[in-house]
């Protein structure tokens, strides 16, 4: 029997394990790094110890300090959740060593499972089907170039240790294989201690769908069927649904027992995923076992009626499996996508800034699980997941409009997310249609992340509608304290000498590339308010608005008699409408504000967000082609390349390997013009 519990994570997971554990009567203990003091996972808990610094190195992956925490606190187990040392075979065995049950599997099978090549080679033995590569000790790049050419290329590139896309390539050519070799090396060594990788044949359009397992300590093993996780970006995954759509009976039930007879072979307890390729021809492909609980796991927990984190705790008190295989069934269809802060418009660039708002939808079958929240932050040092948005339904039709409507009522405000391309992403025909491949997000990024969408002209109204009611309540406030309701200051109307009463507004339009500037002229007659976009430029249909204002910002409104909800969200002079199930950034133009424009312009490269320098590739004096590699930056454990943004000489080099910047800070200054002969960057 659990009676307290400590659990080792922070995050959704961490308040995940808590909400399970805490229904069953078990005592929780969170422990939180100093970045972390008043996250939502030390209230959810019924106390939380300080373990360190916020770098995870020093705080979340300090094993020895967290099981003092465990020994002092009085915990009888440790649950690890996903990420940081929850595949950690040592962490394991120090539990074991400190009589804290460590809820997740044996140690020996962390370490089976925890080497891709060496779990290839177990399940070679055990008859489970695998994809061509090289699994070998030999790590020369040499060695390793010479097994891509004699697979074929295209090849794929994986770090050993490694998982959720970090320290993975795809090489295509040759003339890729050295630079792709130093690179996934270096981000495995960074992100899992471990520079070893393998080399496998890069299967064309494949689908990624993954075996749900569970086994108890007395001999029993089941699946839980399998999720399709095929639309991923830079190799990690951002939409997963269960069942997989279009699997036939024949092929779910192979997938299922080679997926038990995977754990089998390691002797597996609790909960774990065994991940496959599902290649054109409807065969399927064992890539790698994943021994913890996955963050894809509420859509099993939908289909199947169970609680995967309360069933991990009972298997960990040592309890049997509650239900044999025949008893298992699948109820309806679930879909579930990851909510980042990221821009899908820049590569998927993560962010991190202020959560001003964060606003999420409920309603039936919507399911959010959250580790942040509204006053928070989401930093630098850690993963920039916001929530998981997930959608249950009768089938997989109404699981995805249901969750494109909660995904249109998602609010968030202080950082770029990635919602509306998820949002796009769940209404896509291709996507509605079912199935599609791993490919299918970058073949059609320019549909789901269009670069320089203009806002249309009903949020550019709204917007002014909403800064004119604010207005309004502004006089009629100070009218109020003056004593005098008949003050013409009371009025917000935009009365003006010998002419038509109006208000301009000048707006940014933060969904174009360039900034563009849009003007709104907003009249009011007969109590409703016009609005004219761009209206210098001519061509515009005015628009007539009507409509109250809430102190959080939404709008009951009609649009030319069209009666919508809209929200607009004040942050400094930034302005974000939601509108119709989208998202729109703007920033209102003050004439009275002081100062000058920043300077900056095609040459000049800066940082765009809080990173480390790990690799120069340029010198003051380079000639460079616009788009080549000048710097390496590292940013929550991923590696992003910095490219020239025209071509130029190099005329300064602003930071040095192993250097930390900020957002914004420059990094390379270019003297534009033609590179003429030489060409730096790789």
């Amino acid at each position: 029997m659990i009676r307290t519990l400590l659990i080792a994570n922070r995050g959704e997971i961490a308040c995940r394990v808590a909400r399970s554990a805490r229904a069953m009567g078990i005592r929780t203990v969170a422990v939180y790094s100093e970045a972390d003091a008043a996250a939502p996972h030390v209230r959810a808990c019924d106390e939380a110890w300080p373990i360190g610094p916020a770098a995870a190195a020093d705080s979340y992956l300090k094993a020895d300090v967290i099981l003092d925490v465990a020994r002092r606190a009085g915990a009888d187990a440790v649950h690890p959740g996903y990420g940081f040392l929850s595949e950690n075979a040592g962490f394991a065995r120090a539990c074991e060593a400190a009589g804290v049950v460590f809820v997740g599997p044996p140690a020996a099978a962390i370490e089976a499972m925890g080497s891709k090549a060496g779990a290839k080679a177990l399940m070679e033995k055990a008859g489970v089907p695998l994809v061509p590569g090289y699994h070998g000790d030999d790590q020369d790049p040499g060695r390793l170039a010479a097994a891509a050419r004699e697979i074929g290329f295209p090849v794929l590139l994986k770090a050993s240790a490694g998982g959720g896309g970090k320290g993975m390539r795809v090489v295509r050519a040759e003339a890729e294989l050295a630079a792709a070799i130093e690179s996934a090396k270096r981000e495995g060594r960074a992100s899992f201690g471990d520079d070893r990788l393998i080399v496998e044949k890069y299967l064309e359009r494949p689908r990624h769908v993954e075996v749900q397992v569970f086994a108890d300590r007395h001999g029993s093993t089941v699946h839980l069927f399998e999720r399709d996780c095929s639309a991923q970006r830079r190799h990690q995954k951002i939409l997963e649904e269960a069942p997989a759509p279009d699997l036939d009976p024949g092929t779910r039930a192979a997938m299922g027992k080679a997926a038990v007879a995977a754990a089998e072979a390691v002797g597996y307890v609790g909960a774990g995923t065994v991940e496959f390729i599902l290649d054109a021809s409807g065969s399927f492909h064992f890539m790698e076992m994943n021994t913890r609980l996955q963050v894809e796991h509420p859509v099993t927990e939908l289909i199947t009626g169970l609680d995967l984190v309360a069933l991990q705790l009972r298997v960990a008190a040592g309890e049997k499996l509650p239900f044999a295989q025949a008893a298992l069934g699948i109820d309806g269809h679930a879909v579930e996508v990851r909510l980042y802060a990221e821009d899908p418009a820049r590569d998927f660039f993560p962010q991190t800034g202020p959560l001003t708002r964060l606003r999420f939808p409920s309603g039936p079958g919507i399911r959010v699980d959250s580790g942040v929240e509204e006053g928070g932050a989401v930093t630098v040092h850690y993963d920039p997941m916001i929530a998981k948005v997930i959608a249950h339904g009768r089938d997989r039709r109404e699981a995805l409009a249901r969750l494109a409507a909660a995904l249109g009522r998602t609010e968030v405000v202080g950082v770029t997310t990635n919602a509306g391309f998820l949002k796009r992403l769940v209404e896509h025909p291709e996507v509605v249609a079912g199935p599609i491949d791993t490919g299918f997000v970058g073949r059609e990024i320019a549909v789901l992340a269009p670069a320089g969408e203009a806002a249309p002209d009903a949020v550019l109204a709204v917007a002014g509608l909403a800064e004119m009611l604010a207005l309004d309540e502004t006089a009629k406030a100070a009218a109020r304290r003056t004593g005098d309701p008949h003050s013409p200051w009371a009025r917000a109307d935009g009365w003006r000498l010998n002419d038509a009463a109006h208000h301009d507004l000048v707006l940014q339009d933060g969904g174009q590339e360039a900034g563009r500037m849009r003007t709104v002229r907003m009249t009011h007659e007969a109590g409703a308010w016009t609005a004219l976009v761009d209206h210098p430029t001519g061509g515009a249909s005015p628009l007539r608005l009507a409509g109250t204002r809430d102190a959080d910002g939404g709008l009951e409104l009609r649009i030319d008699g069209v009666r919508q909800a809209a929200t607009v969200v004040a942050d400094g002079d930034r302005r974000v409408v939601f509108l119709a199930g989208r998202s729109w950034p703007l920033v209102l133009d003050d004439p009275f504000a002081a100062g000058d424009a920043e300077e900056g312009g095609e040459g000049r490269l800066t940082a765009p967000m809080p990173a480390k320098v790990i690799r120069v590739a340029a010198a003051v004096g380079d000639r460079v082609a616009r788009g080549a590699v000048l710097l390496v930056l590292e940013a929550m454990k991923m590696e992003h390349s910095m490219a020239a943004p025209a071509a130029g000489t190099v005329t300064r080099l602003a930071v040095a390997e192993g250097d930390l910047v900020e957002e914004g800070a420059e990094l390379v200054v270019l003297e534009p013009g033609d590179p003429e002969d030489g060409v730096a960057g790789a």
